[in-house]
């Protein structure tokens, strides 16, 4: 109950703040007819109120501009003067606006190290041993699958891609441990498109379970370069609470880490509000010659001073390909297993529950499709179907295996 006063509470006030800015605006507008000034909603004709609009906007442009001189030649004449500048204003942007979170991790955490010296990933990353990843499909693949596999085998070295068949995950897992493997990578697709990612740890787990979104292959970025077999750089950002830490190890476990730093490639997974963006480039430093234009370089003109030209070193990226975007849907513990496997995390929706939720909470391992339940207001025959779905996957999980249906994907 707290929690909903809360929310309702914030809400009224968000509601009374937009009132007052409704109000402060029609205001303004009230005091700019009175004063004369035109107003380009007041104007009828396309294209005079397109003129007004063009006119109003440079004015704007050239006032900021006018305050951005004023406020740099105030700094310069302060530091002249050995006075400290008037700070300048932080501007509000949605990170710097984003709630303090309670789990982020500090660098004298001596726990957190302790940690990373006995979790699953510390034989990979302290070069005791090197990573070795299978890569695989779910079931029914599609045709845009292979293209985006064969561009993760040049991404991931020693990766190594097997056909899926009719084996279950947990025959792979098993084969994979005896194969000394030290990741499993499956890559669900869905309607002739990757949809998700299964990223596993061997032998010990975890595994993740990804949403992937926006592929982009090498072929449709336009002047795309050719990765070589180099052994790239790997950059992690933002992975700084305690479940991103846990990803980003996740993730450097897959990559070796000893990078070939000649062969100039870097594979870059930027976290940003809960999406991991992943590119892959390679880079080049330039040197380019810079002259300075001075006030005291053009007064020289007439003394012949000619000042020598400066190097300046600049770096060309060159995307490799692909790029796609991931988002965590659940964290476990130990390899896959639907059945008795413990959940380190699970993502939650923040949406309110519909009457179909609810009983799909009271119904484990149900083969879910969001466009069959479109009514909502009881029971419908499309729900009534799915009950139906999931007796019948119950039998086929029976007599196939214990792999089952993970999250509404078959993997």
């Amino acid at each position: 109950m707290g929690r909903k006063r809360k929310a309702s509470e914030s809400e009224a006030e968000d509601a009374f703040e937009k009132e007052k800015e409704n109000e402060e605006y029609r205001n303004k507008q009230q005091q700019k007819k009175k004063a004369g000034e035109i107003v380009p909603s007041m104007i009828r004709n396309k294209e005079r109120r397109s003129e007004v609009h063009a006119k109003l906007k440079h004015q704007k442009k050239v006032e900021k501009r006018k305050k951005i001189q004023a406020r740099d030649a105030a700094e310069k004449r302060a530091l002249e003067l050995g006075e400290e500048p008037q700070p300048r204003s932080v501007p509000r942007t949605i990170e710097n606006t984003r709630e303090l979170d309670e789990t982020v991790c500090k660098p004298d955490d001596e726990e957190l190290f302790a940690g990373n010296d006995a979790d699953e990933f510390s034989v990979v990353l302290k070069r005791e041993g090197t990573p070795k990843v299978l890569i695989t499909t779910a079931r029914f693949n599609s045709t845009r699958g292979p293209a985006f596999i064969s561009e993760l085998l040049s991404v991931i070295p020693n990766a190594h891609y097997y056909k899926r068949g009719t084996y279950d995950l947990k025959k792979i897992v098993e084969y994979a441990k005896n194969k000394d493997f030290t990741s499993i990578i499956v890559v669900h697709t869905n309607r002739r498109e990757p949809d998700a990612l299964l990223i596993m740890g061997v032998p010990d787990g975890p595994t993740a379970h990804f949403k992937l979104s926006k592929l982009v292959l090498r072929k449709d970025i336009k002047n795309h370069g050719n990765p070589t077999s180099h052994k790239p750089e790997l950059v992690l950002t933002n992975f700084t609470t305690r479940l991103g830490h846990r990803i980003g190890r996740l993730i450097q476990s897959i990559f070796p880490q000893d990078p070939n730093f000649r062969g100039r490639r870097v594979v870059t997974f930027h976290n940003q509000r809960d999406f991991i963006f992943f590119r892959h480039h390679r880079y080049i430093f330039e040197s380019k010659e810079s002259k300075e234009n001075n006030s005291e370089g053009k007064k020289a003109k007439d003394a012949k001073l000619a000042k020598a030209p400066q190097e300046k070193v600049v770096a060309r990226l060159q995307e490799c390909g692909p790029r796609f975007t991931l988002k965590l849907i659940s964290l476990q513990h130990g390899t896959f297993d639907t059945k008795g496997g413990e959940y380190e995390w699970v993502h939650k929706r923040n949406a309110s529950p519909r009457v179909s939720d609810t009983l799909y909470a009271f119904l484990p391992n149900l083969y879910v499709s969001r466009k069959w339940t479109q009514a909502e207001g009881g029971f419908s025959c499309n729900l009534l179907w799915n009950i139906a779905l999931n007796c019948l996957f119950r039998g086929l999980e029976a007599f196939f295996g214990e792999e089952g249906w993970y999250l509404g994907t078959r993997c």
